[in-house]
């Protein structure tokens, strides 16, 4: 039946769809070719089959998962094809000389065998080099690693298997044509020979010394690697897939702290996802090993996001924990209550103390400690309007839906559509469209607004005369293309996609993987490149890592947004901006519940505010919220003096000073002493004393272990 009108039928469906005709189709010719001994028949149906496989688990994996829940695996889908295509071959009287037909028969059921001893072996490989750590710019030449096993044998079953029933396939083809079975016999008989081959490489890779490192000796490693590295601060981070920017936005912050940095990672992909940096990643899967950082020495962890798995390391209790937070914004999310198991939270400013006191959720605001927004040093500060005949550039920056059903999340839904509209309507406007990266991961309704938002902005730019690229801007583009090509060498060195996860711990040790400091020249001449190359009389769809959200903001002249932490940040520029009300609350309401906003233009769902905002920007002198801007940024951030990457640094000092008195003071009561080698102790004199000084007898002691533990429980080991 015809869709409705009006809808049309998701991609995804049409693929699936024409996916299984296909594959139906390839069983049905080679069915009819046995019913009628035709040649043509068996071959081009075993050929379309083969042909539709290759398509199906590389562009439709969807697919090829429900065929697996039906238990029509690929392997089943291609026996299946085999057998119609050999008894065609005896359908039509083509396997002669009896010899070589046997022979056939035989090196075929031996490829099957061999295929699946192939995949076992491979199993049992692929356990062996998963070790229980995993590193980045880490010295691990002692675990024996060895290089990656052959894609073909170790990991793509698949590709192998397609690989041999394209080669059998093909000597059946000779063997129909020709009427004699000694063309399928020998090419079966090769690819069993090949298959043989690799699992015997395969197997030697098992041998005692052929072998990677084992856990007890890995852990043992590990144990002596902290204890020679000694870390003098770490950063937590757990999360999901496109989590990754809340710990890469403290990447460089924490690159400029005094003494030995360590970042610990909980997920093995998410060693891949931390961008380029020179500081070690340790990544402890199990809560079991992650214990052994207790014996490591590390005083301090540093902690951008809430997790579950956070539980697990705040057991441990010679460690003081900070929580540093991945950006502040008046959501609920910024007071969460699991912030009260943290040692300290770390906020930006005087509004975020605010926020926790009236929040009432058990964060003593002797713990909050400001130490500003340290990232945003690269947010140029505001120099006036636009050039008279420029363009108003605006950076519409909406964000995602969230976790909770709290209204407001995002604009999306009830404003986007409206406010890009209004925004397009004016010729003198430039839009810079810049969703957040998880929009639509919750709500498929949001990523909907999202598409047809970047279906408008492609209208626009259609209807627009773009300038004519003359030599100049032609010059830029060229070396836009270069800038591109030099980061994509640059993620090419660090990126190792042949090899496996042990291999790329081997190869990226320290100096090896590019350094922190040239990756970040690359991309930020790639960013002004890219700035200058873009067409000014284009709208811009802004999407992936790359221009950074920073970067954006040195380019705007107003922020369009919601409550959340890019306006905050953007404030640091002294800008206009705008946030979308879609709480449902009165303007005065609004301002009142949500402090951030007390400096922007409040635009409502139907945005007819635009024009005039449009109009502040372009004539400050009608721009009467310039002083309230300022005077929100020192709340909302702190003072500008002294400056925040230096209250950031001084205040890991004197948390590693109050985890080291700490320490001492266990050791003073177990009845030992903690011994500190010559140098270890590098924290200032001052910043120790303010630590003993605001550390009262029992905080967090015995009170903040029972409850990391009780937030293990209700969060469960299942690492363990």
């Amino acid at each position: 039946m015809p869709a409705p009108a009006g809808r049309r039928i998701p991609p995804h469906l049409v693929g699936a769809a024409v996916g299984l005709a296909l594959l139906a189709a390839g069983y049905l010719l080679q069915l009819l070719g046995v019913l009628l001994a035709d040649t043509a028949l068996v071959v081009s149906g075993a050929v379309l089959g083969i042909v539709t496989e290759s398509w199906v688990l590389g562009r439709r994996p969807a697919l090829a998962r429900s065929l697996g829940r039906a238990q029509l695996y690929h392997p089943v889908r291609q026996l299946l094809r085999d057998g119609l295509l050999l008894g065609g071959l005896a359908r039509l009287d083509a396997l002669r000389p009896v010899h070589y037909a046997a022979w056939l028969l035989i090196a075929v059921l031996g490829c099957w065998a061999a295929h699946f001893m192939c995949q076992g072996v491979a199993a049992r490989v692929r356990r062996s080099r998963r070790l229980p750590v995993v590193t980045r710019n880490i010295d691990v030449s002692a675990l024996r690693i060895g290089p990656t096993p052959p894609a073909l044998f170790g990991r793509n079953g698949a590709a192998r298997l397609l690989a041999c029933s394209a080669l059998i396939t093909a000597g059946a083809t000779a063997t129909a044509v020709t009427g004699s079975a000694r063309w399928g016999a020998l090419v079966a008989l090769l690819c069993w020979a090949v298959l043989l081959t690799g699992v015997v490489h395969l197997a030697c890779r098992l041998l005692p010394g052929r072998r990677p490192a084992g856990e007890d000796e890995v852990l043992a490693w590990l144990d002596g690697w902290l204890t020679a590295y000694r870390p003098t601060v770490g950063m937590y981070f757990s999360g999901g897939t496109s989590s990754a920017y809340q710990a890469n936005m403290w990447l460089p912050m924490l690159a400029r702290l005094e003494g030995r940095p360590l970042i610990v990672l909980r997920e093995r992909f998410m060693v891949r996802r931390i961008d380029a940096t020179d500081i070690p990643i340790l990544c402890i899967p199990k809560v079991a090993h992650l214990m052994r950082l207790e014996q490591s020495g590390l005083p301090v962890l540093l902690h951008p996001a809430n997790s579950g798995k956070t539980s697990h390391v705040l057991r441990i209790p010679t460690i003081k924990h900070a929580f540093i937070n991945h950006g502040e914004s008046d959501k609920l999310s910024s007071c969460n209550p699991y912030a009260k198991a943290y040692d300290e939270v770390w906020v930006a400013g005087p509004a975020a103390r605010e926020r926790y006191r009236l929040a009432g959720i058990g964060v003593r605001d002797e713990d909050v400690v400001e130490v500003g927004r340290p990232q945003l040093e690269p947010v140029r500060p505001y120099a006036g309007p636009p050039a008279t005949g420029e363009p108003v550039t605006v950076l519409y920056a909406p964000t995602w839906e969230g976790w909770t059903d709290d209204p407001g999340n995002t604009s999306l839904p009830l404003a986007g559509e409206r406010i890009v509209s209004a925004l397009l309507a004016d010729e003198r406007v430039r839009l810079l469209y810049k969703p957040h990266p998880m929009t639509g991961s919750v709500d498929p309704a949001v990523r909907d607004v999202d598409l047809r938002i970047r279906e408008q902005i492609a209208d626009a730019n259609a209807s627009r005369r773009a300038q004519a690229p003359s030599g100049e801007r032609a010059e830029r583009v060229a070396e836009l293309e270069r800038r591109e090509a030099e980061l994509a060498a640059l993620d090419g060195q660090g990126s190792g996609r042949g090899w496996d996860e042990a291999e790329r711990m081997l190869r990226q040790h320290p100096g090896a993987w590019p350094s922190a400091a040239t990756v970040l020249d690359a991309v930020e001449a790639w960013e002004e490149c890219y700035w200058r190359a873009c067409d000014p009389a284009e709208h811009q769809v802004l999407t992936g890592p790359r221009p950074g959200i920073h970067s954006c903001f040195n380019q705007a002249d107003l922020l369009v947004s919601d409550v959340s932490s890019v306006v905050s940040d953007y404030l640091s520029s002294e800008k206009p901006y705008a946030v979308v009300n879609t709480t449902g609350l009165t303007e005065e309401e609004f301002r009142a519940g949500f402090p951030t906003v007390r400096a922007a233009t409040i635009l409502t769902p139907e945005a007819e505010g635009i024009p005039a905002l449009l109009e502040s920007v372009r004539e400050p002198a009608t721009d009467a919220l310039r002083p309230a801007r300022t005077e929100l940024k020192a709340y909302l951030l702190g003072p500008d003096e002294p400056p925040s990457a230096v209250r950031f640094g001084r205040a890991v000092d004197a948390l590693r000073a109050e985890a080291e008195a700490h320490r001492a003071r266990g050791a003073e009561l177990a009845g030992h002493d903690v011994p500190i080698e010559p140098g270890e102790q590098t924290v200032s004199a001052e910043a120790a004393g303010e630590a003993s000084s605001s550390d009262p007898p029992g905080r967090r002691g015995r009170a903040g272990q029972l409850l990391a533990e009780g937030l293990g429980e209700a969060f469960g080991d299942d690492s363990l």
